[in-house]
């Protein structure tokens, strides 16, 4: 049975009935003006809002939630999805509110923003869910639609060929889910995520090579989304060719649900099973940092150096995942690092949607000159360049500081955990080779036209927005710090730690 008056079931409801009406709204109309997509627009963001208000109603003024709660029901109230669901819905806060300038005089404005809802919709259940034909239903509600969203440009080649790409790679990615639900419900007899954790702690010794197969394919399956190494060959020409809001809802948005479902099931389950395999996912962890970084280094057009960077951003975060067993604070950190994210590179897309908007250029050469010509994007854009390369005193470097000093805290339990601090450090320098490049062309080099550009007003009052979130939380980061802590599974308390 599930409650209705749960909050991921009222989010689903808003959501979901808004969603469903906008194209009923359109199809209805017998006048096509072009305020339609401001329209649908403003419905879409008061939805996402009133989503948002339940779930920051139920977490600050309601009962206090469990960080994981494992129970019979398939959607459960804990703090763990509630962190998640407000990260996710931010994202998708932003990316609707910027797309009443973006997607501005296009078509199929209605179809638009019902996609975004229904997507986020998936993104939230996938918080909440404690099972997994549950996680499997919210993971393809969440992915359907933004296999349409990418390639939603429909006369560019580019953006048909990222809808392609990324369609491929994610029918790969749910095949491989549902080959390890699979095992997983023969191994143990149940899709309920706590009771197959527990089975698989006390499985018989003959069946832990299909469990070992299982827990890889789960990997693989999330890796994909993640954007890990080596599953992140599709994302940065998908990123390139979607439209540019739609980058920033993939990039921030499904990358976190991604984590999200990864750490409800797989974290989980090496617990119960008892695997180190933890090293594994520290080179994992490096190599993805590495190559993102060094990928985006050699880039010529801004949305493709962002997605380079959220792929490195994928390997910080991998850092905290890795070090979990062994320290309280990893997973801390890769909590406070993927909310902060979810607003870093939403703002970094949606500074190049602004570009694109006003020039119809995402090379970087069109971002000369932009500090005097557009400059109050091209503030947002350095603010978020600058957070996510981790400088003081934004929100990005607190976060990585916590991932760090967690790897660091952990050397006495293992050898290479202050390693793969030093690596993240000193992938944090390579990164300003690439972010700063972008800040020295707009601030340091001229176009040929210096003339000032209208800057769309919808997009600035998103970038204004995520400019005080990074400063703010930069400046004062206990609140979302001490959120991230309480969202942390206890994981000692459902299955006995592994040997250290």
């Amino acid at each position: 049975m599930v409650d209705l008056t749960s909050t991921p079931i009222l989010v689903t409801i808003i959501l979901g009935v808004v969603g469903l009406a906008i194209p009923a709204i359109d199809a209805g109309r017998r006048e096509r003006g072009r305020d339609r997509n401001r329209m649908y627009s403003a419905i879409a963001f008061g939805a996402l809002i009133v989503a948002m208000g339940i779930i920051l109603f139920r977490v600050f003024t309601g009962e206090v939630l469990p960080a994981v709660a494992f129970s019979e029901e398939v959607l459960v109230d804990d703090m763990f999805g509630s962190f998640f669901a407000i990260a996710l819905l931010i994202v998708s806060i932003m990316v609707t509110a910027s797309s009443w300038d973006f997607y501005k005089n296009k078509s199929n404005p209605a179809a638009y923003y019902s996609l975004i809802l229904l997507s986020s919709i998936g993104m939230v259940i996938i918080a909440y869910s404690t099972d997994l034909v549950m996680l499997l239903v919210a993971w393809e509600l969440m992915s359907l639609p933004t296999y349409a969203l990418a390639g939603f440009i429909k006369r560019d080649p580019i953006s048909n060929e990222a809808a392609i790409k990324y369609f491929m790679f994610g029918a790969l990615s749910s095949a491989l889910i549902v080959f390890a639900i699979g095992l997983v419900y023969g191994l143990t007899g149940t899709t309920n995520i706590g009771d197959s954790i527990r089975a698989l702690g006390s499985l018989d010794a003959s069946l832990m090579p299909v469990a070992l197969l299982a827990v890889a394919l789960f990997i693989a399956g999330f890796g994909f989304k993640m954007g890990l190494v080596p599953f992140h060959m599709w994302l940065p020409d998908a990123y390139e060719g979607s439209p540019t809001t739609i980058a920033a809802l993939l990039a921030a948005g499904t990358k976190k649900a991604g984590f999200a479902a990864a750490i409800r099931v797989i974290v989980l389950g090496m617990f119960a099973l008892n695997l180190d395999w933890t090293l594994a996912l520290a080179v994992v962890a490096v190599f993805t940092m590495t190559l993102g970084n060094l990928g985006a280094l050699v880039q010529r057009s801004v949305p493709r150096i962002l997605a380079y960077s959220s792929i490195a951003q994928a390997g910080y975060i991998m850092i905290g995942i890795a070090l979990a067993p062994y320290s309280d604070q990893a997973l801390t950190g890769s909590l406070f690092h993927i909310i902060n994210h979810a607003v870093m590179q939403s703002a970094g897309f949606i500074a190049a949607a602004a570009v694109a908007t006003a020039l119809a250029s995402y090379s970087l050469e069109k971002y000369r000159g932009l500090g005097k010509r557009m400059p109050i994007t091209a503030v947002a854009l350095s603010v978020s360049l600058l957070a996510l390369a981790g400088v003081p005193p934004l929100n990005g470097f607190w976060s990585k500081l916590t991932l760090f000093e967690a790897g660091i805290n952990s050397g006495p339990l293992v050898e290479w955990g202050p390693w793969l601090a030093i690596a993240g450090v000193l992938n944090s320098a390579l990164s300003l080779g690439y972010y700063a490049w972008i800040i020295r062309k707009m601030y340091m080099e001229e176009a040929p036209d210096m003339s000032k550009v209208k800057e769309p007003r919808a997009i600035v009052a998103v970038l204004v927005f995520a400019i005080v979130f990074m400063v703010g939380f930069g400046i004062y980061y206990a609140p979302i710090l001490y959120f991230a802590s309480q969202a942390v599974p206890d994981l000692s308390s459902l299955i006995p730690m592994p040997p250290g």
